[in-house]
């Protein structure tokens, strides 16, 4: 056909039938290929016998997987389609600490270069390359690319010792100093000052902390020496920095048992777990939710845990989401990178961050540290 029709379609249920109204039709220019007519619906007969070829819609899902990769990666090109990129392979990053995939999704453009680990067997390695596929009028609508077998590729560093000093002489020193005026205000250093405005201060004194043991924790500097911390008031203070996010979506966060709870941990490291974890159970409560923080204490351990009322997380995913850029549900926003950060924090200091969820039934995650 040498044009595109354009056209509005109307669907009304009629007893168990439903009835097609095809209205607005017009004839164009056709547009560039669209992914179905590129993919030939994952035919290998259709894209000329091309072998280890992949492609997948603009959020990361695959539409096709051709049969020899398949074998590749060991899957079963029958039950891949529809499911994300990630849950095949696991991206890894290169020596600038980037995914050329991601960024490249990011920008809309292709991409060459990105190793990546079969997560069916992790002794097999890929290097993926694609091409932006383009959709009706132009728009964005995934990749279409090819895969070489890398078989003996090791695993890529993803940080360098400049990177820390770079975080050090940039952002270090100034969130010192930012942490510093504020408890100044707090403390009404110099002079009388109103107390909502003092408590802006204490606001900001403890945001600023936070960001710092963000930036520590990316660092491969080793942790600061563990001491017994209260890990219940801990808790709170990480409470008291999300009452903002909780409050605009009407989510209630409730602290059960009050009683003091020693453990063994890095107060800092602990605090951005905790505000990881309840950070992401406050996005995924439904409005007017409740999030429960329950403490408990084991022979050798003191742990919290954070319980909501979300979607949950299916099986299939609870190992998955906790790998760096990796998120329960696609569409959701942030970096993928909290999980990641919180467990690794958590298991430098003897610790753990753990899942018991299902669909359906919300999700509670526990940190477990060590008893004081």
């Amino acid at each position: 056909m040498d044009h595109d029709v354009e056209l509005w379609v109307q669907a009304t249920p009629e007893g168990d039938e439903i009835a097609l109204s095809l209205e607005g039709w017009t004839a164009r220019a056709p547009a560039g290929p669209r992914l179905a007519a590129i993919l030939g619906g994952g035919n290998e007969a259709d894209t000329g016998g091309a072998r280890n070829e992949w492609a997948a819609d603009e959020e990361l899902r695959i539409i096709s997987l051709s049969s020899d990769l398949a074998e590749l990666l060991g899957v079963d090109p029958d039950n891949v389609a529809g499911q994300a990129l990630t849950r095949i392979v696991r991206l890894e990053e290169d020596e600038n600490g980037e995914m050329p995939l991601i960024s490249a999704l990011a920008a809309r453009r292709g991409f060459t270069d990105q190793h990546a680990r079969s997560r069916a067997d992790a002794s097999r390695s890929v290097v993926l390359s694609g091409e932006v596929v383009t959709g009706a009028e132009g728009s964005f609508a995934g990749f279409r690319g090819s895969v070489q077998s890398d078989g003996a590729v090791p695993a890529v560093p993803v940080r360098t010792a400049a990177f820390d000093h770079a975080l050090d002489e940039v952002l270090r020193s100034p969130l010192d100093r930012i942490i510093e005026s504020a408890e100044r205000i707090v403390e009404r250093a110099d002079g009388p000052l109103r107390s909502d405005y003092a408590s802006y201060g204490n606001d900001i004194a403890a945001a600023a902390r936070h960001l710092l043991s963000v930036l520590t924790s990316m660092s491969e500097e080793p942790p600061q020496a563990q001491r017994s911390i209260d890990l219940t008031a801990v808790a709170a203070e990480a409470v008291v920095m999300l009452d903002s996010p909780a409050e605009e979506r009407n989510v209630t966060i409730e602290l059960e048992d009050g009683q003091p709870l020693s453990a063994s941990g890095e107060e800092r490291a602990v605090i951005q777990i905790l505000v990881n974890l309840i950070g992401n159970a406050i996005r995924h409560s439904p409005e007017g939710g409740k999030i429960r923080l329950i403490f408990s204490r084991t022979p050798g351990t003191a742990s919290v845990a954070v319980g909501d009322e979300g979607p949950g997380i299916a099986a299939a995913d609870q190992q998955r989401i906790f790998e760096r850029f990796e998120r329960a549900h696609p569409k959701e926003g942030g970096t993928g990178l909290g999980l990641a950060i919180s467990r690794r924090l958590a298991r430098s200091m003897g610790g753990d961050v753990t899942l018991d969820s299902a669909p359906g039934e919300g999700a509670r995650f526990t940190l477990t540290l060590p008893a004081a």
